[in-house]
């Protein structure tokens, strides 16, 4: 699914933002079987060089339908993805635990000036 949300991406206009990509989906796969993934997936399907990741925020986490796991599930994931993106070159930004309008201005604001991929 990450690699068909990417694919339909090409093209577009403009910044494109995705809230899970290939690599997260690559490095949760290898976290559970132990199988070696990322490194493959992630040159082939590279992103813009710098990624944004918000840590999970147990005053307003909720799980619901499409988020199946607890907070310290959130918390392990959060971590392996602090480790895994900058070993494959990316440069990661930690937004701010603040109110989504201020996060979102940080992004843009952060991606000023910036070209793309």
């Amino acid at each position: 699914m990450a690699v068909a949300g990417r694919a339909s991406a090409t093209g577009t206009a403009g910044w494109v933002f995705f809230d899970r990509g290939l690599v997260d989906a690559a490095a949760a796969l290898e976290a559970l079987t132990g199988e070696p993934v990322l490194a493959g997936l992630a040159r082939h399907h590279r992103y813009h060089r710098r990624v944004f990741l918000t840590p999970p925020w147990p005053e307003i986490y909720a799980q619901e339908p499409e988020r199946r796991h607890g907070i310290e599930a959130a918390v392990a994931e959060y971590e392996r993805l602090l480790r895994v993106y900058p070993s494959l070159g990316y440069e990661v930004v930690v937004l701010p635990k603040v109110p989504v309008a201020e996060r979102a201005g940080l992004v843009l604001d952060a991606l000023s000036g910036v070209s793309g991929p």
